[in-house]
């Protein structure tokens, strides 16, 4: 079993080390095979620049121990390509990083339907609102989104799923513990709660430009395919459907405007028959749902104005209460079976808690759900609005029944 201070050793030689580390382990075997070879061994191991030969040949480890050191101090673990939790779809590719830095809990991504959704950063209001809708119904059918964390779509994108209740993964182009950009932080505190931030750059890393197109082969390597929805022909999002293409993913993309410029990506990959055409989620899901028929499921599509309260973080208002011939009962029933859109997922997965635990604290609920607190505060604030949660000594308790007798949809 190699040491991990010389897998972090092999994960810092050179520029861009990730892509070389893979034909590095091939040649010598493991980690201390790179580390102890002489000048004469690494100058046999083949297709390595020059620069990463040099970085071979210091054998300095005080820089792993610091790596380490600090990875223990921030709460960022490790994980090396031998280790059982590394996802298999990355170690298949030529250029899998040998190790990964990561906060949150990590999917068993080779058993999700992880589906990467990128774009512009400077996206149009058109991009915005289909990259947040998109990840909102991806995570409602039961996928995975996978993302980096720049502001237009890729935030617009992971926000959506998180809106969805979805487990998210964001693949970063610095260091765990920099947040980029500054204004991410509750972006990142979200995502690590809801699944996993990773990176293959060690703590402190700074995000230099160089290192997203190389970040981007992880995006579309942990997903089984590519979602499009704006880029420029030069966009990083282009330079994420490329890696795809090579490495066997599919590529999906949103049409746009014939003479909008954001477009001129996503449509030329139509055009080129490089991509799938979509018009909303259950278009991307259905390649996938006959390979996972126990997480996927089609769901009925949120009407316009509710999926816009969902994703700005509003309700829409409760609906009237059906008429009854009889009295109605002491305590009100919402029942899911009838109206799935009563409520939110976080809102049902609080009055699940509430009403099989009994009087919870905030803190509680976010133990027993693992939503991150800002969104049960939130969450607990709306029903509390809608008076089915009441609120004493700052615990909680249903004032409704919840009921949840549903009929599935018939699976793709």
């Amino acid at each position: 079993m190699s040491s991990l201070r010389h897998w972090v050793w092999l994960s810092t030689r050179g520029p861009a080390p990730g892509m070389y580390a893979a034909r590095i382990l091939h040649h010598f075997g493991t980690p201390e095979g790179a580390y102890f070879a002489g000048q004469e061994e690494l100058q046999a191991c083949p297709g390595l620049p020059e620069k990463v030969r040099q970085a071979l040949e210091d054998k300095d480890l005080s820089q792993a121990d610091q790596i380490l050191a600090q990875c223990e101090a921030l709460g960022i673990w490790v994980l090396t390509c031998q280790d059982a939790a590394y996802p298999q779809r990355l170690g298949q590719l030529d250029s899998a990083p040998c190790v990964l830095y990561g906060r949150g809990r990590l999917p068993q991504m080779d058993q999700e339907a992880a589906v990467a959704l990128v774009g512009a950063r400077q996206a149009s209001p058109y991009g915005i609102m289909a990259a947040g809708r998109l990840g909102l119904d991806l995570a409602r059918q039961g996928a995975l989104v996978v993302s980096g964390m720049a502001q237009g779509v890729d935030a617009a994108a992971l926000r959506g799923a998180l809106q969805g209740g979805g487990r998210v993964v964001s693949v970063l182009g610095s260091g765990i513990d920099v947040i980029y950009p500054a204004g991410h932080g509750d972006l990142y505190e979200d995502v690590a709660a809801a699944g996993a931030l990773l990176s293959e750059y060690p703590p402190g890393t700074p995000p230099a430009g160089p290192h997203f197109p190389v970040r981007n082969r992880l995006i579309a390597g942990l997903s089984l395919g590519v979602l499009v929805v704006e880029g420029s022909q030069t966009s990083g999002a282009l330079i994420t459907a490329r890696w795809a293409l090579e490495q066997g993913r599919d590529v999906f993309a949103v049409p746009g405007g014939i003479d909008a410029p954001l477009s001129q990506g996503p449509n030329g990959l139509i055009r080129r028959g490089e991509a799938k055409l979509i018009q909303d989620a259950w278009d991307v899901v259905e390649e996938y749902a006959a390979l996972y028929p126990d997480k996927l499921h089609p769901k009925t599509p949120l009407a316009p104005g509710a999926a816009r309260a969902r994703l700005e973080g509003r309700e829409s208002p409760p609906p009237a209460p059906p008429q009854q011939k009889e009295p109605a009962p002491a305590r009100l029933v919402v029942d899911l079976g009838k109206d799935p859109e009563a409520l939110t997922d976080d809102q049902a997965a609080l009055l699940r808690a509430l009403q099989a635990r009994g009087e919870q604290s905030a803190d509680d609920l976010v133990e027993a759900t693992g939503i991150p607190a800002r969104r049960v505060l939130s969450a607990l604030t709306l029903l509390q609005v809608r008076q089915w949660v009441a609120e004493a000594g700052r615990r909680f308790t249903t004032l409704v029944e919840l009921k949840e007798e549903r009929t599935h949809p018939p699976r793709g």
